[in-house]
């Protein structure tokens, strides 16, 4: 009967030593991290936009191709003339809109270019963990298209307004407002990304204050 009591004695206090240790490192993450999975994968983006209505006489564009600004990648004839149509950006094509021939309309998207070489993290973080991020605070970066590697940024910017600054605000029944935490956009650098990191995917990061 002794033995059984000394080891459930034992056992007790390993349990609450368990439990402290678990209090202690969520404390600690707490005091010293804000973390969030509302992040996602971003890059600078312009579209390729067809200057005149009229036919595509000439279309270079194909999706994975790299461009520079102002490179003429087709040509759309009104019937008259061959209007040249550029890219506004240096980056990769990501996506194409249209096939020669295709007749096209003034302000048409054509395709979509990214600036793939920088890019970047947009997390949203909520208004009452926002007090103690600054700008250039380190920040480690796991991405769903590339989950077994972390990745390190900084933060770049942090927002000057939260994300449903421009929405109505949810009201209850009682005709009385309900409050909501808020969520501030932050945008966040990331060292050397690899092939496998594309704009769109899903992200979390843990930032270090």
């Amino acid at each position: 009967m002794s033995r059984r009591i000394v080891l459930a004695n034992i056992i007790g206090v390993l349990v609450i030593f368990l439990l402290i240790a678990a209090g202690a490192y969520l404390y600690i993450q707490n005091k010293n991290y804000v973390k969030t999975d509302d992040a996602v994968v971003s890059a600078d983006m312009m579209p390729i936009i067809s200057p005149s209505s009229g036919v595509l006489k000439k279309w270079n564009v194909k999706e994975g191709a790299d461009v520079s600004e102002k490179d003429m990648v087709g040509k759309v004839s009104d019937g008259k003339n061959d209007i040249p149509i550029t890219s506004k950006m240096s980056g990769k094509i990501i996506k194409n809109e249209a096939r020669k021939n295709q007749l096209v309309q003034a302000g048409q998207t054509l395709g979509e270019e990214a600036d793939m070489e920088h890019l970047f993290i947009v997390a949203n973080i909520k208004e009452t963990e926002l007090k103690d991020v600054e700008i250039g605070d380190i920040v480690d970066v796991k991405i769903d298209g590339d989950s077994d590697t972390v990745f390190y940024g900084t933060i770049e910017e942090i927002g000057y307004a939260t994300n449903s600054v421009f929405s109505v605000l949810p009201q209850s029944s009682t005709g009385n407002y309900t409050k909501v935490t808020q969520k501030v956009a932050v945008k966040i650098s990331i060292n050397q990304p690899s092939s496998k990191v594309l704009p769109g995917m899903n992200a979390e990061v843990k930032i270090s204050l």
